[in-house]
């Protein structure tokens, strides 16, 4: 039983580390960040980045590989992303975009990222 909570401690501060891997990452690529672990009451959206007129609402997620990272997003936590991104969309109007898409930022176990452009959409 010990071992739950620090296998959660461990889960948390390597997705905080991811996150911040991924903000550098666009950063470094002129990108805006508006909002990092952004909470609303229909789920949490780990970044919020502006380029160009393009507002990316941005999963990160580190796994051993780029392909367990990306199997780690699951239908509903899509669809909690997206109704989360519609909920930041009405309460934010200052923000001038002209598209949005949804982004996911896959860390391997070396902390590289890769950049998944519009990974998902609603359907």
């Amino acid at each position: 039983m010990p071992r739950q909570p620090e296998r959660g401690r461990t889960a948390w501060r390597n997705g905080v580390q991811a996150e911040h891997v991924a903000e550098q990452a666009l950063l470094s690529h002129a990108w805006r960040i508006l909002l990092r672990r952004a909470r609303t009451p229909l789920g949490e959206i780990d970044l919020v980045a502006l380029k160009n007129g393009q507002l990316s609402f941005i999963e990160v997620k580190k796994r051993t590989t780029y392909a367990r990272a990306a199997e780690a997003i699951s239908e509903r936590q899509r669809h909690r992303i997206m109704n989360a991104a519609e909920f930041l969309l009405a309460t934010h109007p200052e923000w001038i975009y002209d598209t949005v898409v949804f982004d996911v930022i896959l860390v391997d176990e070396t902390g590289a990222p890769r950049r998944i452009r519009n990974a998902f959409w609603q359907s």
